[in-house]
């Protein structure tokens, strides 16, 4: 793990082509993710063996570069040589619309415009969790203030959800935030709220002689992220035909009567449409597989987070969780992928002769183990050493078919690790953090015991700042 944070973000930032070539930067839990203007100018070698890298994924003008936990730290450096009033400058030609390209950008959207709001849902989640654990437990009695102000400070998060991805999708679609905000407002305004409940018992709603559907906007993810898609385009075109000395009250205005009626009466009602066909989808599924589907994911989830298509799920949890108050496929499954994780970099700290990556391999399965944050086991050690990962992927079908016998669901979206198994722990079933615990334990030792009997081909101490891939060490080498 790199200290001079100044000198590893002048290195990536050189890989990617200069500060010329950045559009545009962000980053999540353990990933810089950069946008860059011409992909032709990323050296990916370069950038995959600068040391305190530990992966690298592309995807056409996106670059995300795996750090790790302190991802932050290397973020303020890359920040600090970007220019100040830097900003994403399109300027790709048209490209042929495929199929492929289409979803890429889905992707994209989505990934970034959940990302940033990771920290709100996981906090807001966790002290829900603790409010229900105080209930339980009869430290505050139902009813009581102190407990109806922790159950509203922990679902303020979800509550307001359509207005966080507003904010959140303006900025990755470069519209105003401020008109994202307003128009996803109206979504949770209470008397529209109202208004909604009256539609859902049969009463006729209509807006300008259009029928309104009954659509429920709090909790959810995907109508707020669709109308923001929409108010990009809206906004420029309102810009374009309003005259010069209107334009600080005719443009807003018109933005707003255009895309609040829009997003109401069509936008709303086809975001809440599809996802809920995505859940329904990922849900069926479970029902028609059980706990195999559970098996599958956690086989499944470490390449899913290479790709970073597990984000794709996030809203789907998130929704889940709010509306039945657990989430039992995805969120189970990843306790034996996290900590199956965090085993194999154990055995590859105790198996290895390199001190550097018996140092990254000890870091890494301490975060997998601890806090669930897997992607440094992930690209510092499984792929790296690629046998690892095999007996990761092993480990995490057996420990989610356990975890689906179980029934185990969990009641937050925490990331699965030792410090927050609490989330998976039923009221209704105290046995259940026992199943939590047997299957944790059972993911660090089957990893552990998978990767040491696998093995790998360690790394030599002369080649560790270099290539990425590990290089098998011969009896010759060794004599030389």
């Amino acid at each position: 793990m790199a200290k001079n944070y100044a000198a590893l973000a002048h290195s990536v930032v050189n890989a990617l082509g200069g500060v010329d070539n950045i559009a545009a930067v962000t980053h999540c839990m353990t990933r810089l993710r950069f946008v860059v203007k011409d992909a032709s100018h990323i050296d990916g070698e370069t950038l995959k063996n600068t040391s305190g890298v530990m992966g690298v994924v592309r995807n056409d003008n996106q670059c995300q570069v795996i750090i790790g936990n302190t991802v932050s730290q290397a973020f303020r450096e890359v920040v600090n040589l970007l220019p100040q009033d830097m900003q994403p400058v399109e300027t790709q030609s048209p490209q042929k619309l495929t199929l492929k390209r289409i979803g890429a950008g889905i992707l994209d959207a989505l990934i970034g415009t959940m990302s940033p709001l990771i920290p709100a849902i996981i906090g807001g989640s966790m002290v829900k969790l603790l409010a229900m654990v105080l209930e339980m437990s009869g430290a505050l009695p139902k009813g009581s203030s102190t407990l109806t102000i922790l159950t509203v400070i922990g679902d303020g998060a979800f509550f307001f959800l359509p207005l966080m991805v507003a904010a959140s999708a303006a900025v990755k679609f470069k519209t105003n935030m401020s008109l994202a905000i307003a128009i996803a407002g109206v979504l949770v305004h209470p008397s529209f709220i109202d208004l909604m409940a009256k539609a859902a018992q049969g009463e006729h709603v209509e807006f300008a002689l259009i029928p309104v559907t009954a659509v429920k906007y709090t909790y959810t993810v995907i109508p707020a992220l669709v109308m923001t898609w929409c108010l990009s385009y809206i906004e420029r075109w309102v810009d374009r035909i309003t005259p010069a000395v209107t334009k600080n009250f005719l443009k807003p205005m018109l933005i707003v009567l255009i895309a609040a009626p829009l997003a109401i009466v069509l936008i709303g009602p086809l975001g809440i449409w599809i996802g809920s066909a995505i859940s329904a989808l990922v849900y069926t599924i479970h029902g028609y597989l059980g706990w195999l589907s559970v098996a599958i994911m956690g086989a499944l989830w470490p390449l899913l987070v290479m790709t970073g298509m597990h984000r794709v799920f996030t809203p789907t949890i998130i929704q889940t969780i709010a509306e039945t108050g657990k989430e039992g496929m995805v969120m189970p499954s990843e306790i034996g992928a996290n900590l199956s994780l965090g085993g194999s970099s154990l055995a590859v700290a105790w198996k290895t002769k390199n001190p550097e990556l018996r140092q990254t391999a000890m870091a890494a399965a301490a975060s997998a183990i601890l806090a669930g944050i897997s992607e440094p086991a992930l690209y510092g050690v499984a792929v790296r050493l690629k046998r690892p990962l095999i007996a990761s992927l092993i480990s995490g079908f057996i420990c989610g078919a356990v975890a689906g016998i179980a029934g185990l669901a969990s009641h937050s979206m925490a990331a699965p690790g030792l410090f927050t198994s609490v989330q998976f722990f039923d009221p209704a079933n105290p046995i259940s953090i026992v199943w939590v615990f047997g299957v944790m334990a059972l993911a660090v030792v089957l990893s552990f015991v998978l990767t040491l009997l696998l093995g790998f081909e360690d790394i030599p101490v002369e080649t560790t700042n270099t290539p990425q891939t590990a290089q098998p060490v011969t009896v010759k080498e060794a004599r030389a």
